[in-house]
């Protein structure tokens, strides 16, 4: 790695760049699918190349080569600076990216006990295929889906300041869904983690039980009274308000969407910088922090694509916007010292850009749990487990649904519930959240295929969150029941 990176950075250097990475990657992705039992997909791919990114007369070069030869990282080198060249004040005044503390010779890797890809295919089909046999098993069960992503991603990034980090991070997410003869479907739970295979075998998540519920979960569903439209107070589990965290407040804190860079594509945001400190999110209960340094969460490295050590910081606190997620060039362009770590790419072929650190809804140390949030709730719905969504190009008005929503009356559960949605806007909704529960009712869930980007790159982000109440929300009937 030393061998390309001094090439590399050799020659970008000599051609008078004032910064210059080289980053070597070789991602190994993989997944198989059953259907009643029977392999249906398999996929095993590894995407190996390296990339230089050099800074030139202030504007950016970037080129990436599949070839792993000293010569390949020099021509990349030499091509990278030619493009910065012919790109230079094309873009405004330049802008300095934000610095960095040299880290050199650092090692990172994700904790897992069994790297995915270790444990041989049959072995991972056999497993898959008794979840399929205990479902189908089942009163109510017409099919079953089981199915396993993978990823085993290695980089070595080194920089002309000096840094040379190696990291990998090993990542896989389950999943089993059940289908009711007319044609109702219910979705296991268990989020995508940074693990290896143990996940699968019980570390980290109780799939026996889980897969032991779904049968009564959708017979519930199949048996469930259509929703009545009107206003009501949600008592979300964390496994559903992952979701609306991660897009009415994960990517509306993107500094570069708030610096109008991804308005063409993935949108832009209400959360813009004149805000910050000003903006009224939430309720006063209301703290989100990024961070990417707890074990097993999708978006947690050592360092980021940047070679910027991974950092915790608040986003919102006491319901007031004063935390952005940021890479080298949007920090810097906003006058910041330090960029937060947040820079990805997908590949050696793509360019890092600013991803989702895992964003999180904290818990009241001393709050109470989901059981007791419920019993405080005199008229509403119970929602858990994610399902479909909709949210403007600006994050603001959204649309979300969930797996499973039970009706609250006086304080207790009644049966499931059928075609809930519920509609707000992303301030007014946080501004109606009335309480939140304590450490016993957290949990952390998230999302392995964020798109984001042109091109398009998908990432990782785990959002933890307290089962929470939210009074006075808007529900509607999406009529899937009707």
């Amino acid at each position: 790695m030393m061998k390309l990176a001094d090439a590399a950075l050799g020659r970008a250097a000599g051609l008078g760049a004032g910064h210059a990475a080289v980053r070597v990657a070789r991602t190994r992705r993989g997944g198989l699918l059953l259907h009643d039992g029977g392999l249906r997909a398999a996929e095993d791919v590894t995407d190996s190349g390296l990339a230089v990114r050099v800074r030139h007369g202030g504007a950016w070069g970037f080129a990436a080569v599949p070839e792993l030869t000293p010569e390949a990282a020099a021509d990349a080198a030499a091509r990278a600076v030619e493009l910065a060249r012919s790109t230079a004040g094309l873009f405004g005044p330049p802008v300095e990216p934000a610095g960095e503390p040299v880290h050199r010779d650092r090692t990172w890797v994700s904790p897992h006990r069994t790297a995915p890809f270790d444990v041989p295919e049959p072995q991972r089909v056999a497993l898959l295929a008794d979840w399929a046999a205990r479902l189908l098993a089942a009163p109510g069960v017409a099919h079953a889906v089981t199915k396993v992503r993978m990823a085993d991603e290695r980089t070595f990034y080194a920089d002309l300041a000096g840094s040379s980090i190696t990291q990998r991070r090993v990542r896989v997410h389950p999943m089993a869904v059940v289908m009711a003869a007319g044609g109702r479907t219910q979705r296991s739970l268990g989020p995508p983690v940074a693990r290896g295979w143990e996940y699968l075998l019980g570390e980290g998540w109780d799939w026996d039980r889980e897969l032991a519920g779904l049968p009564g979960l959708l017979a519930g569903k199949v048996a469930a009274e259509p929703v009545r439209p009107g206003r009501y107070d949600l008592v979300m589990a964390p496994s559903h308000l992952w979701l609306t965290i991660h897009e009415s407040v994960g990517h509306a804190t993107e500094l570069d969407r708030a610096l109008g860079h991804e308005v063409s594509y993935a949108g832009g945001t209400f959360a813009t910088p004149e805000q910050l400190g000003r903006l009224r999110y939430g309720s006063p209960l209301m703290h989100v922090t990024a961070d990417r340094t707890t074990a097993h969460e999708l978006a947690t490295a050592g360092y980021d694509d940047e070679g910027v050590a991974a950092q915790r910081w608040d986003l919102v606190r006491g319901g007031v916007l004063c935390g952005y997620q940021t890479d080298r060039a949007t920090a810097g362009a906003a006058g910041q010292d330090r960029s937060t770590g947040c820079a990805y790419a997908e590949s050696a072929r793509h360019l890092p850009i600013a991803r989702l650190a895992n964003v999180s809804l904290q818990p009241d140390p001393a709050g109470p749990a989901t059981d007791a949030l419920i019993a405080g709730v005199a008229d509403g719905i119970y929602l858990a487990g994610s399902d479909s969504f909709s949210i403007d190009a600006q994050r603001r008005q959204f649309q979300f649904s969930a797996q499973t929503c039970y009706r609250i009356r006086n304080g207790r559960l009644e049966g499931q519930l059928g075609g809930v949605a519920y509609q707000a806007e992303t301030v007014a909704f946080w501004n109606a959240l009335a309480a939140i529960g304590g450490p016993a009712s957290y949990g952390s869930f998230g999302a392995d295929l964020c798109g984001k980007g042109q091109p398009v790159q998908a990432a990782a982000a785990s959002h933890g969150a307290p089962a929470a109440v939210f009074e006075g929300i808007t529900v509607v009937n999406t009529g899937e029941d009707a």
